[in-house]
């Protein structure tokens, strides 16, 4: 599943390509997403791109009019197109673009989402919940200490909850837990401040890491230009269960958690 830094990689290498630009048609291919697209989609006709902007998982599309909201799923992607380029199979939504260009979202398993809202679209059901990002001053180490006072859930499963802190999926809450020495089946509640202090940048770093390497590639996400991620190269405890610790040569551990695969060093996470 495309996670934060997929997404905010996505958002980088879209805007160039249809920021300001007008409107010229949309084609629905399929609306049956895991909501179905609204009829309405076809109002932003004639209007023009004013902001491309990402809340969570969230692609927000900012226009005159409103706002459309993209989920890319479990294996969803955009890519920007020229007008000759046939389309693909599970090409179910197709922006066109004055400049001949395309913005088209590709969604085999379509667990995908388009949506518009002519409301404020934070305060849309799907995102007015959310918690702070992690890449903001808004997330740091008090407001974890604090949030985690007497929770008995796992670290992994509580930092993944997007309503404590949005974009934190399961590879990056693994590798992070490893940068910071916990592990990831420790009590929320039993995190010192230091150990806050120690997560919440360690969580700043990966991900920042991971988008500038243009995310992780390990089934089908591909950047708006079709290319793969290479934050997997740099993946120190996910995946590599057996394969030795790269820090004390031990093997990794692998431990279902809320039934989500968990990896960790036994030696080095404590």
């Amino acid at each position: 599943m495309p996670e934060l830094p997929e997404v905010e990689t996505t958002r980088r290498g879209i805007e160039p390509h249809i920021l300001k630009h007008g409107v010229a048609g949309v084609v629905v291919r399929n609306a049956q997403l895991r909501w179905p697209v609204p009829e309405t989609i076809h109002s932003i006709v004639g209007d023009h791109i004013a902001a491309v902007k990402r809340r969570g998982k969230y692609l927000l599309l900012g226009m005159t009019q409103g706002t459309v909201i993209m989920h890319l799923g479990m294996s969803g992607s955009l890519r920007v197109c020229g007008k000759a380029e046939p389309y693909r199979k599970h090409d179910h939504f197709i922006c066109c673009f004055e400049t001949g260009k395309s913005l088209r979202f590709h969604d085999p398993r379509r667990f995908g989402a388009i949506l518009w809202t002519t409301e404020e679209p934070y305060e849309h059901p799907l995102l007015a919940e959310l918690g702070p990002e992690p890449l903001s001053a808004k997330f740091h180490a008090e407001y974890l200490y604090r949030v985690t006072r007497n929770r008995r859930m796992p670290i992994k499963s509580f930092i993944m909850n997007s309503h404590v802190v949005v974009g934190v999926g399961n590879i990056y809450a693994n590798e992070a837990l490893f940068m910071a020495s916990i592990r990831p089946g420790r009590a929320a509640g039993r995190l010192t401040k230091a150990e806050s202090e120690q997560f919440v940048g360690a969580i700043k770093r990966v991900l920042k890491k991971a988008i500038q390497e243009g995310g992780t590639t390990l089934r089908d996400f591909l950047n708006a230009e079709g290319n793969p991620g290479y934050f997997v190269q740099s993946l120190q405890v996910y995946g590599r269960d057996g394969a030795p610790c790269q820090q004390c040569h031990r093997p990794i551990k692998r431990k279902m958690i809320a039934q989500r695969a968990s990896y960790y060093c036994p030696a080095c996470q404590t």
